[in-house]
């Protein structure tokens, strides 16, 4: 062929910046558009075989060589793939990556952002010139009497193509690399970037040193295979040994017998895995496959939690491995890694349009062929496509939960303490996700047991009803009402225990909700089951821990409240605190403190979006139970005038506020010197 010189139809001053500022963010991922681009010309060279366009060679192995040269400062990539011709250059290369160049950056030239590109073919080439002051190609067509092509850009708006001298088909793209970017001559720095990028590419990828001296093996002679370079055939003489027989006579034995050894070059080793896990079917993999999996990708060595196998061809193509990862302290960062790939090209870590918000704990890989992605790649479009994947995603979740909750249980409630926010904050985000784990929902007991919604209810003496099923047949719409199960629950074991054993003497029951989303996950419980309500085991005294007054003594037990009511009042200083006597069962109580379930809600719903200082106070509503049955409270009626009836009144709030919550760092203060005072009293 003729030399051929000509002018890109756009200026170099304006495209390059494009590519370099806008289009990519990292410089180092011109390594995955050049291999990418060699692995999908070894792909359609596969294609033209299958469709019988194309014979491929006897003995033929898709490969990628990437080679470094320091010396020259280049790095080559060379792929065995379909190679092109002139024209198919001229095409490829030189016109289409700047056909419609004009409009493109007359749309662009203001954005400061990329989520608005659609992929331009030809721009994963140009990338090269984010770090190459010029780029050679030399390629040869798979075409029966093709004949090479050499072309030459230096990143100006001029190139040059020629006859060149490939005589094997496929393409080697030369990177001529500017002096910002030497680093990519360093054959640890372009691996590190290989195995960040093209680990799981779906053809072999070889790393070498152009120029450097060969590396040797010996294998044994059994072993060698047709592609080995043989340097020497190696004879390694059987090992003898000076041994006693059973006779007591010396003799030599032969303790190794004499091996044939062949010294070849050393085999290269693949820098991809070109069937990563997630691409096989879940039967063919072990646990200890998907563990392995896991230390590797996310090199954590901490054994995950239990893990989802995603593969899905209709209505899209979606394959990948979920991990719930083992979270061992509070502090520990909770937020995942999911990593995207494209046809098991490495996109980005952790694009969040694709993850559920709650599932953003989960470590994994996605590997979509589908996803729209912009021109670098690096970003997905707005697209109504990636909320089904998502979608998706969140109902794989809520299946492989569910079924692990009917058919391993045991194992189940192992990891549900750990797994339990992220499920709840699901089902607060999610109305698919939580019908689906309604039935998976485990709460843990006093005793530690775990239960199921459905267990609570029963447990409490409820009947559970299905949401279709909240109205009778006679139409009586307040039947629900009727039926209404509360659900005793504690917040803190310790601050609550006080409580917890008044609980336990009366044969009574509580669930443990002590994390932050417990709050507004049983508000939208009751939402959605009308029949039941949550309630705080210290939002009131059950009857079933106060003993009924007789007919005959309320009139004396009235007045002996009026009494306390007035004195505890006058003692404290707060004529407007709500104080109420009981006869309670366990005379170990003297009194307590509670607080009705609606304003303690209240209350944490302020606290939870920062509402604490808008001069509503919610404290008045707590209630001061006293336990008539207690000589202390006795003692309060009978010496209402004593010296000492001020400091039992206030002792007696403060311990029944400790046991509801902690005291401010006033009222603490003021606790400790009057328990000093009273210790004091117990000297004389």
């Amino acid at each position: 062929m003729a030399a051929k010189k000509g002018s890109l139809s756009i200026s170099s001053e304006n495209i390059f910046p494009i590519i370099k500022k806008w289009v990519y963010s990292d410089h180092d991922i011109f390594v995955r558009e050049m291999v990418s681009n060699g692995c999908d010309a070894i792909t359609k060279l596969k294609k033209l075989d299958m469709m019988g366009e194309y014979q491929l060679p006897d003995g033929y192995k898709p490969k990628i060589t990437v080679e470094v040269n320091p010396e020259e400062k280049t790095l080559k990539f060379t792929d065995n793939g379909v190679g092109m011709t002139a024209d198919e250059v001229e095409e490829y290369i030189t016109q289409i990556a700047f056909s419609g160049a004009t409009q493109f950056l007359e749309k662009y030239k203001d954005k400061t952002t990329e989520d608005d590109m659609i992929g331009h073919f030809g721009l994963g080439f140009y990338s090269a010139f984010m770090v190459a002051d010029a780029v050679h190609i030399d390629t040869l067509s798979y075409k029966e009497g093709a004949k090479p092509v050499h072309w030459v850009s230096e990143g100006g708006t001029e190139y040059e193509m020629e006859e060149g001298t490939k005589t094997e088909i496929g393409s080697t793209m030369t990177l001529y690399l500017n002096e910002d970017s030497l680093e990519f001559a360093n054959e640890y720095r372009v691996r590190e970037v290989l195995e960040k990028y093209c680990s799981f590419m779906p053809v072999e990828i070889f790393l070498s040193k152009e120029g450097a001296e060969p590396e040797y093996e010996t294998i044994d002679e059994a072993d060698l295979k047709e592609d080995d370079v043989v340097v020497e055939h190696i004879h390694e003489e059987a090992k003898m040994e000076e041994k006693e027989n059973e006779n007591g006579e010396k003799e030599m034995v032969e303790t190794e017998p004499a091996k044939e050894k062949v010294k070849i070059e050393k085999r290269p080793v693949s820098l991809s895995d070109i069937h990563p896990l997630w691409t096989k079917h879940p039967n063919e993999c072990s646990d200890e496959d998907y563990q392995e999996f896991y230390r590797k990708v996310f090199l954590d060595y901490k054994e995950p939690l239990f893990w989802i196998h995603l593969n899905m061809d209709y209505p899209f193509n979606l394959k990948g491995i979920l991990y719930f990862p083992r979270i061992n302290t509070e502090y520990e960062s909770v937020e995942g890694t999911i990593k995207l790939y494209n046809n098991q090209v490495f996109i980005a870590d952790n694009i969040k349009e694709v993850i559920p918000e709650f599932l953003m704990v989960l470590k994994g890989v996605i590997d979509c062929p589908d996803l729209p992605l912009n021109v670098s790649r690096s970003a997905l479009q707005n697209d109504g496509f990636v909320n089904k994947i998502s979608e998706y995603i969140s109902k794989k979740v809520a299946d492989k939960l569910a079924g692990m909750c009917k058919t391993k249980r045991d194992e189940y409630e192992k990891y549900w303490d750990s797994i339990s926010p992220f499920i709840k904050f699901g089902c607060l985000k999610d109305e698919k996700f939580c019908d689906k784990m309604k039935d998976a929902i485990l709460f843990k007991n006093l005793d530690h047991k775990y239960l199921t919604l459905k267990d609570c209810i029963e447990e409490n003496g409820g009947e559970v009803v299905e949401p279709n099923d909240k109205k009778e047949e006679n139409g009586d719409d307040n039947k629900v009402e009727e039926i209404k199960t509360t659900i005793y629950y504690v917040t803190d074991e310790i601050q609550q225990s006080q409580y917890i054993n008044m609980f336990k003497n009366q044969g009574q029951d509580a669930v443990i909700l002590g994390h932050n989303i417990d709050s507004p996950f049983i508000t939208q419980l009751e939402q959605r089951n009308p029949t039941i309500r949550f309630q705080r085991i210290d939002a009131d005294v059950t009857d079933t821990a106060k003993e009924e007054v007789a007919e005959e003594d309320q009139e004396t037990f009235k007045k002996t409240s009026d009494s306390l009511i007035e004195i505890f009042r006058k003692k404290l200083g707060n004529d407007k605190l709500d104080v109420k006597i009981a006869k309670l069962k366990d005379e170990n109580v003297a009194s307590m403190i509670t607080l009705s379930e609606q304003s303690r809600r209240m209350q944490e719903m302020m606290k939870m979006y920062g509402m604490n200082d808008m001069g509503m106070d919610l404290g008045g509503e707590s209630t001061l139970i006293l336990n008539a049955n207690h000589p202390l409270v006795q003692y309060v009626v009978d010496h209402a005038d004593s010296e000492n009836t001020s400091v039992i009144c206030k002792q007696l709030y403060d311990l029944a506020m400790l046991a509801h919550k902690p005291l401010n760092p006033e009222e603490m203060t003021a606790f400790v010197k009057r328990s000093n005072e009273i210790m004091m009293l117990l000297t004389k």
